[in-house]
């Protein structure tokens, strides 16, 4: 791809004055998308900074909540009536215990009234295995594990406080939750904080979560943002969404949402509020649409101003260029449109009287010249007949001698057809297939005086049979291989083949006979090389004293002038059998490229490029 551009960069002026023009909006272009980018890192920069600093002081609030939560607790814990009324109840209950129990959720109800951040309070009583609470009432924990879960926590825990979420685990597939009958965050820790001695009763204050939310719930900034609080373990404590109960998976946001996240200094409780960056790319969006428009308007114009120039500069030089490809090729009777006053339209001016004088000059002398070639080639051409019609009339005198009449007449009507075609109504080329037919007429007298010793087939394939191929540059060729070839033989073949291969036309004929020694072989190859190393000139292509070779020295001279100085003639031999190939290039297999003698071409004229 890049050799491609890079090919029609080197070849098309449009294409570098387009390529020109953008270059020059690059910096625009970079400029405007950095201010924006920027633009945006600075507004997230400024939310970030905002909404931190509202987190870190409803945080402040949250701690301080939570302080006066637990001042309430130390001060139920360290009450002394509470304390006397737990004491007064053993591990048998009585009527009087009942009445204790009574006045103590009287006591932590009104504990909740005080504080709106409780939602409710509860004992557990060790000795009686009670847990009185203010929204359930009294209950007996009849499970030893879950006796002795909660012993556990009392005695770790000693006079210290523990917040625990409903969902922590407890024996036989319960929760804190389930046991306690909470369904928030608690505050537990033990009564009776001065006593050593004191039985593992516990305090358990649930939080209200409705509150902790409302306390929150003021600091989202758009109906799409998402905040959640998170204990100093990682637990989601409440939140308004659904991203999940652990810290972690809170903060893996995507690439498209701003997370921002303050933990607490006290009790490293956390506040996680996430929200999409296209609600904070709102005011910019339209700033980014205008900067789009501009960039796709500058390239339109960029679009626009290269192709006036182009029109205006590059199209007059590229119809010159197109003339004088035309010219290259030998049309001289081009002639380029010209309406123009200013420089251009001099130079226009000045390539048709160019062109103007060297037709003058092909038509009066270079013309000469192409005459005397196709004289040459004529001649060239005239040599094969009399070598042919001497050989065909001795291949009826042998058939005479050995057969009756019927062959005699079918070799006469062989010949009698070969002559018509050569003639072909003044036709200097066949196609491939045409030429073949022509060829079998004198391979069939050829086989009825070898006593059809030898068989033929031929291979063409499709494409190549309709290509058109100058007349009787074959029959030399078959010519060699029957009677230098296949002479000898009884079971002889002949195997004529064209196809079309790397923009050549290749035609071959090759036998399975004796074949050609290596001696001789290297001296037909150098006759042959040297009708390429002379010299290029209207005559180049006359005998010089030959004696022998005369079939392959003609079609190799005879296409040499035909096709030009790409056109061959290779002749192959390993051992046994031989192969002639003629190679001819396909772009001039065509009669417009025979040698031009006369009739001007029609003039026509270049146009817009």
């Amino acid at each position: 791809m890049f050799a491609w551009f890079y090919n029609q960069y080197t070849q098309k002026i449009q294409l570098r004055l387009t390529v020109y023009f953008l270059l020059l909006l690059l910096p625009l272009v970079i400029v405007s998308l950095y201010v924006n980018f920027r633009s945006q890192a600075v507004l997230l920069k400024q939310a970030e900074e905002r909404t931190r600093g509202a987190l870190t002081s409803s945080m402040d609030y949250i701690d301080l909540s939570l302080q006066n939560v637990e001042e309430f607790s130390t001060l139920v814990a360290t009450d002394p009536n509470m304390l006397r009324l737990l004491h007064q109840v053993g591990p048998t209950l009585t009527a009087q215990s009942y009445v204790n129990f009574a006045d103590m959720v009287k006591q932590l109800s009104s504990l909740t009234s005080i504080n709106h951040l409780i939602s409710h309070a509860a004992l557990f009583h060790a000795p009686s295995r009670m847990l009185l609470s203010t929204t359930q009432g009294g209950k007996r924990i009849e499970r030893p594990l879950h006796l002795l879960e909660l012993q556990t926590i009392a005695e770790t825990k000693g006079t210290g406080i523990v917040y625990m979420m409903p969902d922590t685990p407890f024996p036989e597939q319960q929760t804190f939750g389930s046991v306690t009958g909470t369904n928030s965050i608690s505050l537990v820790r033990t009564m009776d904080l001065n006593n050593p001695d004191r039985d593992p009763n516990l305090l358990i204050i649930g939080l209200n979560k409705e509150k902790l939310l409302d306390l929150i719930r003021s600091l989202l900034p758009s109906p799409h943002a998402q905040i959640y609080l998170y204990s100093d373990e990682g637990k989601l404590v409440t939140g308004t969404g659904s991203r999940g109960q652990e810290l972690r998976q809170a903060e893996e946001a995507s690439a498209e949402e701003f997370t921002v996240r303050v933990d607490s200094r006290y009790y490293k409780w956390s506040l996680i509020l996430v929200q999409p960056k296209a609600e904070l790319y709102r005011e910019t969006k339209v700033t980014r649409m205008y900067t789009y428009v501009i960039i796709a308007v500058s390239v339109i114009l960029a679009l626009l101003i290269s192709w006036a120039v182009y029109s205006g500069i590059a199209s007059p030089v590229q119809r010159l260029m197109k003339g004088m490809k035309w010219v290259g090729s030998g049309n001289f009777n081009i002639r380029l449109e010209n309406d123009r006053s200013d420089e251009l339209g001099f130079l226009t001016r000045s390539f048709n009287k160019m062109v103007e004088e060297q037709q003058y000059l092909i038509e009066n002398y270079y013309e000469q010249q192409l005459r005397l070639a196709h004289t040459e080639l004529k001649f060239l051409q005239s040599q094969i007949n009399p070598h042919f019609l001497y050989n065909t009339l001795d291949s009826i005198y042998w058939t005479a001698k050995n057969y009756d009449a019927d062959e005699i007449s079918e070799m006469v009507l062989n010949l009698s057809s070969f002559f018509r075609l050569s003639l072909g109504k003044g036709r200097e080329t066949f196609t491939l297939e045409e030429t073949v037919t022509h060829l079998h007429y004198y391979i069939r007298v050829q086989q009825l005086r070898f006593l059809d010793s030898f068989t033929v087939s031929y291979e063409l394939e499709e494409e190549a049979k309709k290509v058109p191929l100058l007349k009787l540059v074959l029959q030399p060729l078959v010519e060699n291989a029957i009677l230098h070839g296949l002479d000898s033989r009884e079971d002889g073949e002949l195997l004529i083949s064209g196809r079309i291969r790397h923009g050549r036309l290749i035609v071959a004929v090759q036998d399975n006979g004796k074949g050609i020694s290596p001696e001789r072989l290297s001296y037909i190859r150098s006759e042959l090389g040297k009708r390429s190393e002379q010299e290029a000139g209207p005559l180049s292509y006359l005998e010089h004293g030959a004696k022998d070779l005369y079939g392959l020295r003609n079609v190799k001279s005879r296409i040499k002038i035909w096709y030009g100085p790409d056109a061959e003639l290779t002749v192959e031999s390993e051992g046994e059998g031989t192969t002639a190939t003629i190679l001819l290039p396909l772009d001039r297999c065509k009669d417009e490229f025979r040698p031009q003698t006369q009739g001007p071409v029609k003039p026509h004229e270049v146009r817009g490029a």
